[in-house]
């Protein structure tokens, strides 16, 4: 017979085992699988510590008129152990917010403010009217205008400045050797895509050097990260943004045949077009007769929330249900930042759910828009120095691409190219995806015209003519310019919201063909968005960064932040087609 002793060990052993067993059970409810697979960059100890101080003055101040981004921005005075320590030292609340004085104390003593990164330089090569500048345009108050805004680049010029050359470990503002146009308000640094119709602008202003600076800084960053990256800032290493380096090179060098700067961007060039063109970025898929092709799409590395908007993809997560779903959705947050339409309908399988954000799975049309023009301008700029084996390796590449986008976008029927949307359950690297037309993704968005900006599309006039039409019936032409789509979502690349670069983009290409009625149609275009532009800054004195479409002379609105002001690309747009188009003496700018 057992001992009284025996029988305490054995029931207190199964007590255990039964306590362990219900620890397991509880827990294996909250356990996921993952579905996110992809590569993570690391961010810098800095972001990690400046996303602390963004949630505390979340916490302190309130959501009202609360901007994530101000905080990662700033930059510290003492090295990164004391600022902590100091910030770690500061007496909180359960809900672990500070006082605002004893914050703002903190931020005046071991921090420095955005600004204090820059200095505001004057550009070397500005005049307050060039030579040539404008020839086509002949009404005076558009001519006036015009100069105001050439003026605008004074305001928005800005170099590094030397402390953080010297201490870059105690700023997340990126070291860049050459001065820079920034976009405006709380954008104070450089932006990728951004930079093209700011050098665009600059061109037309006559500024060269400043043109070539932003192209050699650009190509600095994909001598130390193998890419461009969305932006100057440590924060940004993660992702990239629409591949435009190689127009931007283009132009330039068409404006001052600098072979030089031709030399020194190929190898950068052809670097960045083997990031987008392997690993995550690259899609394989297989058409109905066997044959391959190779296309891209957008894929952040990175799965946690965006530094400069933390609290905001925090808070926006917390619907989600496992760690898993939250990762994955943090990937589809900055993939979709990565295309530089963050955010649009475009890229949600539920229009008004954020949480749907599907970026990853999709095979956009206008990214392989931009490299397939990417491999024209290497083909170009590799022909202008000489190396006749890569000319002809990126013609048959764009050759390839091409052929790749007439068979899984194009719509002959509806005379549009349309986004293709991956399974799901097959979407990561190495997968070869069987092609089913009815993944192309109908939606209305202005992306489904952008392809008519490249050569190999613009030539063919037969195609330029289809796509003209459709564009004109498709309700996307408004009163103010073109809009983003016909879903009024409330984000910002939705209606009613139109924007410089895609009004440029489409009115470029329309304009290049040799159809008459598209040129005609990219007239019509240019002249409504510059009317918009200027009516809007006749009323308030600036240039902004998106239009109101729907209404001449308004501004838009939308998305996580409040509407913006310089602005960069707006600039750069309307001086590239008042250059393009001109400005009828007897022709009114004013609203009809």
């Amino acid at each position: 017979m057992p001992s009284f002793q025996s029988i305490t060990i054995l029931n207190f052993t199964l007590f255990v085992f039964l306590i362990a067993a219900m620890v397991v059970t509880s827990e294996s409810v909250h356990v996921c699988k993952p579905t996110d697979h992809g590569p993570v960059v690391p961010t810098t100890p800095l972001v990690i510590f400046l996303q602390n101080v963004q949630e505390t003055a979340f916490k302190t101040f309130g959501p009202l008129n609360f901007d994530p981004k101000i905080y990662v921005d700033l930059s510290l005075k003492f090295d990164l152990p004391t600022v902590k320590q100091a910030f770690n030292d500061l007496p909180r609340t359960e809900n672990g917010s500070v006082s605002g004085s004893d914050f703002n104390g903190f931020v005046t003593k071991f921090m420095n403010r955005t600004q204090d990164d820059l200095e505001v330089i004057d550009p070397v090569d500005f005049v307050a009217e060039p030579d040539g500048f404008l020839p086509k345009v002949g009404h005076p108050g558009v001519r006036n205008w015009a100069l105001e805004v050439h003026s605008l680049w004074k305001n928005l010029t800005r170099k590094v400045s030397d402390r953080v050359l010297e201490n870059p470990e105690l700023h997340t503002l990126l070291p860049l050797k050459y001065p820079v146009i920034i976009p405006g308000s709380r954008f104070q640094e450089v932006y990728y895509w951004d930079s093209y119709w700011i050098i665009r602008g600059l061109l037309v202003s006559k500024m060269y050097d400043t043109a070539k600076g932003m192209v050699l800084n650009l190509i600095d960053l994909i001598g130390t990260y193998g890419y461009v990256l969305n932006g100057a800032r440590a924060y940004y290493t993660n992702r990239s943004q629409p591949p435009l380096l190689s127009s931007m090179v283009i132009e330039v060098y068409k404006c001052t045949n600098d072979i030089d700067l031709v030399k020194k961007a190929l190898p950068a060039l052809i670097k960045e077009h083997n990031f987008w063109n392997s690993g995550v970025h690259n899609v394989t898929i297989k058409d109905s007769h066997g044959s391959t092709h190779n296309l891209s799409r957008y894929y952040a590395m990175w799965n946690h929330p965006r530094p400069e908007s933390f609290t905001i993809d925090s808070e926006t997560a917390n619907k989600l249900e496992n760690d898993c779903e939250k990762e994955q959705f943090y990937r589809e947050l900055a993939s979709t930042a990565e295309t530089g339409w963050d955010f649009s309908t475009r890229w949600m399988k539920n229009a008004s759910d954020l949480t749907t954000l599907s970026t990853t799975t999709i095979v956009p049309v206008d990214l392989n828009a931009y490299l397939l023009k990417m491999e024209l301008d290497i083909s170009f700029l590799a022909n202008v120095v000489g190396d006749s084996s890569h000319a002809l390796l990126f013609t048959r590449a764009s050759e390839s691409r091409k052929r790749a986008m007439d068979i899984v976008f194009w719509d002959e029927e509806k005379g549009q190219w349309f986004d293709y949307w991956l399974n799901a359950s097959s979407n990561h690297k190495d997968v070869i995806h069987k092609f089913d037309a009815s993944n192309q993704n109908q939606g209305l968005f202005v992306s489904n015209f952008i392809p008519l900006w490249v050569q190999l599309f613009n030539s063919d006039e037969t195609v330029v003519n289809k796509v003209a039409q459709s564009l004109e019936g498709s309700g996307l032409i408004r009163v103010a310019g073109i809009a983003t789509s016909l879903t009024n979502s409330s984000q910002q690349w939705d209606f009613p919201n139109g924007w410089a670069p895609i009004q440029h983009m489409i009115a470029e290409g329309l304009v290049r063909s040799g159809s008459k009625e598209a040129r005609s149609l990219a007239k019509d275009i240019a002249v409504r968005w510059i009317r918009t532009n200027y009516a809007a800054y006749k009323t308030s004195k600036a240039m902004h960064e998106k239009y109101d479409v729907s209404k001449c002379g308004e501004f838009g609105g939308g998305g996580e932040y409040v509407p913006q002001t310089g602005f960069g690309w707006s600039n750069g747009v309307v001086l590239a087609l008042l250059e393009e188009f001109g400005w009828a003496e007897d022709l009114s700018p004013y609203c009809q």
